[in-house]
């Protein structure tokens, strides 16, 4: 088997350190992806038959895609060892399906961000104004405020009982809802923009040292 030589051995170890840190961030990836799904916050408040689950499919898009960079970075490491073309232009390959999957994700985000605050602010809405005769409406009402701090649906809203303790400066919880999900949809989409930009690292490295393999076979 021929061996890169020069600067080309140079890409060769980058591209095996790149790798090794892109395969770390798969990790990073699957462990924020698995945070924010049994966060006992966010459990608590998509809990209930009827509550909404298009935050989840972004998280399950998110675990999947640490999945699949962990998977992606250690065959990218083998190919980029033994100097494999094959390897090599199989990881560029995955590794551009995952930016295409980030992206057509980023846009899904994006595109449902507000559709998503406002599937849960509805869900809390026909919970806090459920008839006093539907515990679990009620029991679901009372998860929002202890966890969000929070009570009413607006600032002016205090015809309900549930709200009849909460101190005057109490935030809305359509508010609340509102901060919160936005903060953690944020979070997906940083950790989105951060694997973009290591993955066109990658698909550089990558094509480089797959061309530099092959013109080396062809000179030998």
């Amino acid at each position: 088997m021929s061996k890169v030589q020069g600067g080309m051995k140079c890409v060769k170890y980058l591209l095996f350190v790149f790798n090794f840190i892109f395969w770390l961030s798969g990790l990073l990836v699957l462990a924020v992806g698995l945070w924010l799904r049994f966060d006992p916050e966010t459990v608590e408040l998509l809990t209930g038959d009827s509550a909404p689950d298009t935050f989840f499919i972004a998280v399950y898009i998110l675990l999947g895609a640490g999945g699949l960079m962990m998977i992606v970075g250690f065959f990218g490491c083998f190919g980029a060892v033994r100097e494999s073309q094959c390897l090599l232009a199989s990881f560029f390959a995955c590794l551009l399906i995952i930016f295409g999957a980030e992206v057509a994700a980023g846009v899904f985000g994006f595109m449902n961000k507000e559709q998503i605050v406002e599937e849960v602010q509805k869900f809390y809405s026909s919970s806090y104004s459920a008839d006093i005769s539907n515990p679990n409406g009620t029991a679901i009402a009372l998860i929002y405020h202890k966890t969000l701090n929070c009570c009413g649906g607006s600032a002016s809203d205090t015809s309900n009982t549930l709200c009849d303790a909460a101190d005057a400066n109490t935030q809305d919880c359509l508010t609340a809802i509102t901060n919160f999900f936005n903060e953690k949809l944020h979070i997906i989409g940083y950790i989105g923009i951060g694997i973009a930009g290591v993955m066109i690292i990658g698909m550089i490295f990558s094509m480089v040292l797959c061309c530099a393999i092959r013109n080396n076979r062809e000179v030998i």
